[in-house]
Protein backbone atom coordinates (compact mmCIF):
# COMPACT_ATOMS: atom_id res chain seq x y z
CA UNK A 1 0.00 0.00 0.00
CA UNK A 2 1.08 3.35 -0.64
CA UNK A 3 1.37 6.73 1.25
CA UNK A 4 1.45 10.30 0.43
CA UNK A 5 2.84 13.05 2.76
CA UNK A 6 0.50 15.35 2.49
CA UNK A 7 2.27 18.17 4.82
CA UNK A 8 4.61 19.66 2.67
CA UNK A 9 3.80 22.55 0.16
CA UNK A 10 4.50 22.10 -3.43
CA UNK A 11 8.14 23.15 -4.77
CA UNK A 12 8.39 26.88 -4.92
CA UNK A 13 4.90 27.19 -3.91
CA UNK A 14 6.30 29.32 -1.02
CA UNK A 15 9.29 30.90 -2.57
CA UNK A 16 5.60 32.51 -4.82
CA UNK A 17 3.83 33.59 -1.72
CA UNK A 18 6.47 35.21 -0.30
CA UNK A 19 7.26 37.28 -3.39
CA UNK A 20 3.84 37.70 -3.97
CA UNK A 21 3.35 38.71 0.11
CA UNK A 22 6.37 41.00 -0.05
CA UNK A 23 4.62 42.72 -3.73
CA UNK A 24 1.53 43.53 -2.02
CA UNK A 25 3.39 44.93 1.04
CA UNK A 26 5.25 47.16 -1.39
CA UNK A 27 2.85 48.16 -2.79
CA UNK A 28 1.06 49.28 0.04
CA UNK A 29 4.01 50.80 1.65
CA UNK A 30 4.26 53.12 -1.61
CA UNK A 31 1.17 54.04 -1.99
CA UNK A 32 0.81 55.41 1.93
CA UNK A 33 4.40 57.10 0.94
CA UNK A 34 2.70 59.29 -1.98
CA UNK A 35 -0.76 59.98 0.10
CA UNK A 36 1.77 61.35 3.10
CA UNK A 37 3.20 63.36 0.51
CA UNK A 38 -0.20 64.52 -1.04
CA UNK A 39 -1.18 65.59 2.17
CA UNK A 40 1.96 67.23 3.03
CA UNK A 41 2.03 69.08 -0.32
CA UNK A 42 -1.33 70.63 0.02
CA UNK A 43 -0.76 71.76 3.92
CA UNK A 44 2.22 73.79 3.08
CA UNK A 45 0.86 74.91 -0.73
CA UNK A 46 -2.81 76.58 1.38
CA UNK A 47 0.26 78.82 3.72
CA UNK A 48 1.23 82.15 2.47
CA UNK A 49 4.65 82.97 1.61
CA UNK A 50 5.17 84.80 4.93
CA UNK A 51 4.26 81.29 6.85
CA UNK A 52 6.50 79.88 5.16
CA UNK A 53 8.86 81.96 5.04
CA UNK A 54 8.73 81.95 9.34
CA UNK A 55 9.12 77.90 9.30
CA UNK A 56 12.21 78.40 6.63
CA UNK A 57 10.77 77.34 3.62
CA UNK A 58 10.09 78.94 0.24
CA UNK A 59 7.42 77.80 -2.64
CA UNK A 60 9.91 76.48 -4.47
CA UNK A 61 10.98 74.10 -1.70
CA UNK A 62 7.63 72.21 -1.19
CA UNK A 63 8.10 69.29 -3.46
CA UNK A 64 11.33 68.75 -2.09
CA UNK A 65 9.68 68.48 1.43
CA UNK A 66 6.76 66.74 0.63
CA UNK A 67 8.92 63.84 -0.83
CA UNK A 68 11.69 63.44 1.55
CA UNK A 69 11.65 60.90 4.05
CA UNK A 70 10.11 61.39 7.49
CA UNK A 71 12.07 61.65 10.79
CA UNK A 72 9.89 59.45 13.20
Amino acid sequence: MAAFDTTRTTYGSAIIAGRLTRFVTLAIAALAAWNDARITRNALSFLTDRELEDIGLSRSDIDAVAQSPLIR
